[in-house]
């Protein structure tokens, strides 16, 4: 077997509290098998993810970033995913400008009743990130980190 296929990605999810947080439980209670290589922070609205963070998580080491909200005409705060994908543009090109790959990077929408569709999500862009390999920050928190620790 590969190294590659050994190393699992770290994700992180970006979750609108009211549909892909619950898409994700849903996914959860019914035990539909997914990737467990992700880390999932609950926002009230996915309107609410800036680029600032989404480039953090890149910065602390996120091989791929996933931001997931409610489809169009369900969102509980009525214009927040149009919101999300003005963000999602303005953050893409930022990554673009930094030297990520497009493939680390994504946009759904999944509802609370779309447990299964949570699971395709996860485990496909899972699967892109790992062919994608380390994300080319994560070379150069490597080289920071052990030169912080030759000066202590």
């Amino acid at each position: 077997m590969s190294t590659a296929a050994k190393w699992n990605p770290q994700i992180v999810v970006f979750a609108c509290n009211w549909c892909s947080y619950a898409g994700a439980d849903t996914a959860g209670v019914a035990r539909i098998q997914h990737q467990p290589h992700f880390r999932m922070i609950r926002v009230m609205c996915s309107g609410r993810i800036q680029p600032g963070f989404v480039l953090r998580a890149f910065e602390k080491g996120a091989d791929g970033v996933l931001v997931s909200g409610c489809h169009f005409g369900d969102c509980h705060y009525i214009f927040g995913n149009h919101r999300a994908v003005e963000q999602f543009d303005k953050t893409v090109n930022m990554v673009k400008l930094l030297g990520i790959e497009e493939g680390r990077l994504r946009l759904e929408w999944i509802s609370a009743a779309e447990g299964n569709r949570f699971a395709e999500v996860i485990n496909e862009f899972t699967d892109e990130v790992r062919t994608l390999g380390r994300s080319p920050l994560h070379a150069g928190r490597q080289r920071r980190t052990a030169t912080a620790k030759e000066a202590c």
